[in-house]
């Protein structure tokens, strides 16, 4: 859980300091008064580029009414306790991150415990989850949203898989653009296309057992946030499913070096998507309706949270912007009572706070307005 929060330059936040306990936070305040981006700087509490997926220099705090005057540099920190284990208080860390501007350009700081580290050591302390407004169509948009959403659990469990999906992306970037300036030679395609499949496999495979965990422990969820069935669409997980890794490893080497022609689809993860089914109701979750849809991605981000507390003892932040949005009122105090009851520090955001009225006595209230909190 976060304990302690402090935002300096932060979007709409000059200077911010919050303390706050382990129940379920709720955010309210009109829209544009900071609510969200008070949610975007928790989300840098985990390597990559927040929830907005937003360029480095974004988060800065513009000054003088000039949107394109970026101020001083944005910084977020956190006094965070942490399991030790059973019976125990927990151990406290200081985490810190923030944009660094030096004479060799921009780069992204993140100090543990006053020292300096990566921004895997992030993801090796704990997981940040969250769902935006912009996932509620997540079922009806395209594969690549279903892929970074998949992949974003997937990090949760393995905070490694981040460093092999970058790596297989480089290289498929650089693969297609020799190939477009057709200048290649084969041995450097050859080296590029094996960077690619022993990465890609490896990314099938971590994203293969989190379909499987993660699929048992959402099939078992009951009430208000339905059952789901979800499966791995992937041309690579199947040649897993019949054989040993490194033999898939070579089919798709094969695969790539047959598709370097300029109209040929190369296979790979890229090509992967999850499919998922209202379970209740058996159909795809594409056909539910909005409520439904929201409902089936609330089940199985509170999976995940179960399972990531399972695998790594260590239950993740979760954020929820808009997060009782397209629920109706027996939803919404549902999920009051499963953030409750699950053990988890959840913020939550919402324009309106009657919609939080069932949440009285189990969640801390802040009210947001023009880049301040209220109370």
């Amino acid at each position: 859980m976060v304990e302690r929060l402090t935002l300096t330059a932060f979007r709409c936040y000059d200077r911010l300091r919050l303390d706050v306990g382990p129940r379920p936070l709720v955010l309210t305040g009109p829209n544009g008064a900071g609510k969200t981006n008070l949610l975007e700087a928790l989300s840098f509490l985990a390597p990559g580029r927040g929830l907005r997926r937003a360029a480095l220099a974004d988060p800065c705090r513009r000054v003088g009414g000039d949107a394109a005057t970026a101020g001083p540099p944005w910084a977020v920190a956190a006094h965070l306790r942490l399991p030790a284990g059973p019976g125990t208080l927990g151990r406290g860390v200081d985490v810190g991150t923030g944009l660094e501007r030096a004479t060799a350009g921009e780069r992204r700081l993140v100090r543990i415990d006053g020292a300096t580290a990566g921004q895997a050591a992030l993801g090796d302390l704990f997981s940040v989850l969250w769902l935006t407004p912009e996932m509620d169509g997540l079922f009806r948009g395209g594969a690549s949203e279903r892929r970074r959403f998949l992949d974003r659990l997937v990090n949760g469990l393995d905070p490694d898989h981040a460093g092999r999906t970058a790596a297989y992306a480089q290289a498929q970037r650089e693969r297609a653009r020799l190939l477009r300036e057709g200048r290649a030679s084969r041995g450097w395609l050859d080296g590029l296309e094996d960077v690619m499949a022993r990465h890609g496999v490896a990314i099938v495979a971590a994203r293969r057992d989190l379909v499987d965990r993660l699929g048992a422990a959402v099939r078992a969820a009951t009430g208000p946030f339905p059952g789901a069935r979800i499966d791995l669409v992937s041309e690579v997980d199947g040649w897993l499913a019949a054989g040993p890794a490194l033999a898939a490893e070579d089919r798709l080497r094969a695969a790539l070096a047959m598709a370097r022609g300029p109209e040929a689809p190369a296979p790979g993860p890229h090509r992967d998507d999850l499919a998922v089914r209202h379970g209740p109701k058996d159909i795809p979750a594409v056909q539910a309706s909005t409520g439904e849809q929201k409902a089936v991605l609330i089940a199985l981000i509170l999976a995940q949270a179960r399972v990531q507390e399972a695998a790594r003892a260590v239950a993740p932040l979760l954020l929820l912007d808009e997060g009782v949005a397209h629920l109706d009122a027996p939803r919404r105090a549902a999920l009051g009572e499963a953030l409750s009851g699950q053990g988890l520090q959840a913020w939550v955001s919402g324009t309106e706070a009657q919609a939080f009225d069932s949440w009285a006595k189990n969640a801390q209230f802040l009210r947001i307005a023009e880049g301040a909190v209220l109370d």
